[in-house]
């Protein structure tokens, strides 16, 4: 095979990697021109060592499948406690830092606030394991154990939003309040997305490139990309041009296959603590679209007609809608998202 042929392949890889889960269109060259390649920037190992959180870091150590790991997480303690702790579950494509406004914002209303970094997440380990949901929700358990932490709410966002319906679905004595935010899971990806292979992932994540993976983050942003939007890209780019990079691409294919093997559709029905959805209603996010047919994939990603109708299948569920927002509305108007969240939390034990 020629240098030009597998120079395109790699381009047409990351361009489908790059629409798994999105359907916006890529940065117009006009868009890309001033924005940097961190070519020549610090890599980053899968760990994140060096990269700058909101608040510090803590490690909670343990042993998962007979090998040590180390939950990293942040424990934010209010000037002036109500008595209340929330817990924020983050999303796939992001680790915890991306939850700092929020983190300001509920703690400066005298909520205790607990963001971790999900095993094979951001700084925390990355086992080559199989993942599921029951086991991050699990783990999870353990670390609010650790801190001797009862009643929680729940502030969730995209994969982590499935994560907080299984969480809450295992222990609902736990969880005083769920809050999902643009979650996956909606809708029954099985029922449309042909499963794949974990190899075949794994070359697509190989084949990512900073101009592929920044519009994929650009698509949570439909209406603005923000400079601030950078860091993601940032810490993307650096990562990849760590020699530790193929273990961090197996592990992102791997908890590929946690979304696909863990939906929660179903289990909507059967939750019985208070929900808010909150949904960013320009997001059209798909997960695994581009290995489907156009046609099968076109009706799906509707988050406007997805939040009505998981309120209507979450019993006393609560929705409030954000116009001119996509997937992230925490990132993109965290005023309004704050003070959703904080009315609804308000009176809840």
């Amino acid at each position: 095979m020629t240098t030009r042929i597998v120079h395109a392949t790699l381009i047409l890889l990351a361009a489908l990697l790059a629409g798994c889960a999105t359907s916006q269109a890529p940065l117009a060259p006009a868009d890309t021109a001033a924005l940097p390649s961190y070519a020549g920037a610090e890599p980053l190992g899968v760990a994140m060592e060096g990269w700058i959180y909101p608040y510090p870091v803590q490690m909670l150590q343990f042993e998962l499948e007979g090998r040590p790991v180390r939950m990293a997480y942040m424990d934010v303690q209010p000037a002036q406690p109500n008595g209340k702790t929330i817990v924020l579950l983050h999303g796939k494509n992001f680790g915890a830092d991306y939850w700092a406004g929020t983190l300001r914002a509920l703690s400066a209303q005298g909520y205790r606030v607990i963001a971790p970094d999900q095993i094979g997440f951001g700084k925390s380990s990355k086992p080559e394991i199989r993942y599921s949901f029951a086991m991050l929700a699990d783990n999870t358990v353990r670390l609010l154990d650790h801190l001797k932490v009862g009643r929680v709410a729940v502030v969730a966002n995209s994969m982590g939003g499935m994560l907080g319906v299984h969480f809450a679905r295992r222990n609902p004595e736990r969880v005083s309040a769920l809050v999902l935010e643009n979650p996956l899971g909606l809708e029954d990806y099985v029922l449309s997305i042909p499963p794949q292979q974990t190899p075949n992932l794994l070359k697509l994540e190989m084949a990512q490139t900073t101009s592929s993976y920044r519009a994929f983050v650009r698509s949570y942003f439909p209406a603005s990309y923000r400079p601030e939007f950078e860091r993601f890209v940032e810490q993307f780019a650096r990562v990849q041009q760590s020699g530790e990079y193929p273990r961090f691409a197996h592990v992102s294919a791997l908890t590929y296959q946690m979304i696909y093997d863990g939906p929660i559709y179903s289990e909507l029905s059967k939750l019985t603590v208070p929900t808010l959805l909150t949904i960013g209603q320009l997001d059209r996010t798909v997960f695994g679209r581009r290995f489907a047919p156009p046609e099968v994939v076109k009706p799906l990603g509707n988050f406007p007609a997805l939040g009505k109708a998981a309120q209507q299948r979450i019993p006393g569920a609560q929705l409030v809608e954000f116009e001119g927002v996509g997937h992230v509305p925490h990132l993109d108007v965290p005023e309004r998202f704050h003070a959703a969240v904080l009315e609804f939390l308000a009176d809840k034990r």
